[in-house]
């Protein structure tokens, strides 16, 4: 079953093909998501991916941290959406 992984503190120039190439060393990506503003269709910084859930946790222990363009990347399984 894969396991949906937070990616916080993206540099805003960051693409899918990046964020999959970097998460596809540890196993394989069923998905990439990023995030973007609905109004103005900017990068919003962050986004999802989807793997294997042993892969998942090798990921965000390997990269949680990790500097790309300059910023520290936020890596975390993600939490169900609250309600608001």
């Amino acid at each position: 079953m894969p396991k949906r992984i937070y990616v916080g503190n993206l540099p805003f120039t960051a693409t899918s093909e990046e964020i999959r190439g970097l998460f596809e060393s540890y196993g394989e990506v069923a998905s990439v998501d990023l995030v973007n503003d609905r109004e103005t269709g900017r990068p919003r910084g962050f986004g999802f991916v989807e793997m294997d859930d042993a892969a998942a946790d090798d990921a965000i222990a390997a990269l949680n941290g990790r500097e790309i363009g300059g910023r520290a990347l936020k890596i975390a399984e993600a939490r169900p959406r609250e309600r608001r």
